[in-house]
């Protein structure tokens, strides 16, 4: 594809996903034996690679529901640009030989490789993608979590000798929490990655259906309560991130700020115990283009 055919993406832009969690596992520790992620404070942790591996899940399914859903949603002309890179059971031979050449094919055959970037730096291919221009961060609860584990039980034996089986504390899961998960559109490397608005625009539409499209037995009650993005007027950016992301991070609820703070230290136990933001102060509104919610659309 021609760069002159290439509607690439031109203004920066700032999203925040706030998740809420019941009674689930959002993202287990394997140094852990997949005890939830908890930072020393006590706080949960979802990693950027978590969420991005359902993300790639929904787009890599070219034969499921979602995938057909989605792609009509952004009206997709060319579906030969949305394979996955990072597919299990890929073919590093076959990769390789689509990196020669500059790595056209590479490159517009992979739309996890323009979003995110990739790490298959094979010896002489430097011209690869290594950074992408749209990058997740760490997420993490608002307030500490509590973390319940449990015995599961078989009703019949898979031990020789054994009528019955059991796994213990095989259950591991986060009692209840609100996380926050910031992410940015960096319009100034579209060039080098030869991202579209169209490959951000299927982005949007399946951060939705991230969770819901994803579960798993552990991971039943875990559900994206807002998505806000928020884009800007330039390719650098017209507004701090922190400024806009603050803005929007719900807050314990408190009669004082003594109150609020004392709160936040304490574990959660409904969606109830937070104040969440609407929208964004006029002040911060007038210094973007926009700023939406993707689960209001």
């Amino acid at each position: 594809m021609s760069e002159e055919k290439i509607n690439l993406v031109e203004k920066r832009a700032t999203g925040l996903l706030i998740i809420e969690v019941r009674s689930s596992n959002p993202n287990g520790d394997p140094d852990r034996e997949s005890d939830p992620r908890q930072r020393n404070d006590g706080r949960g942790e979802i990693s950027p690679v978590s969420f991005k591996r359902k993300i790639r899940d929904l787009i890599d399914d070219k034969k499921g529901l979602a995938w057909k859903e989605i792609s009509n949603l952004v009206k997709i002309t060319d579906k030969e640009r949305f394979y996955i890179l990072e597919h299990r059971g890929r073919d590093r031979k076959v990769i390789e030989s689509e990196l020669a050449d500059g790595g056209e094919k590479f490159i517009n055959k992979y739309w996890d490789g323009r979003i995110f970037g990739n790490t298959f730096l094979e010896e002489g291919k430097s011209s690869s993608i290594k950074t992408g221009v749209v990058q997740f961060g760490l997420g993490v609860s608002i307030s500490p979590v509590v973390i319940s584990r449990k015995t599961f039980t078989n009703k019949s034996g898979v031990e020789e000798g054994k009528d019955r089986g059991m796994a213990p504390l095989a259950y591991r899961i986060v009692e209840h929490g609100v996380y926050c998960i910031p992410f940015f559109v960096n319009a100034a490397v579209s060039n080098k990655t030869k991202c579209t608005k169209e490959d951000i625009e299927l982005l949007l539409k399946t951060i939705p259906s991230a969770y819901s499209g994803t579960p798993s037995l552990s991971r039943n009650m875990v559900e994206i309560r807002h998505a806000w993005y928020m884009e800007h007027k330039s390719a650098l950016g017209s507004c701090s991130d922190f400024a806009l992301i603050d803005a929007l991070t719900p807050k314990r609820k408190g009669s004082t700020d003594n109150e609020r703070k004392e709160n936040t230290e304490k574990p959660s136990t409904s969606w109830n115990d937070y104040d969440v933001p609407k929208e964004l102060p006029d002040e911060l509104r007038k210094k973007i283009d926009s700023c939406k919610d993707l689960m209001n659309e």
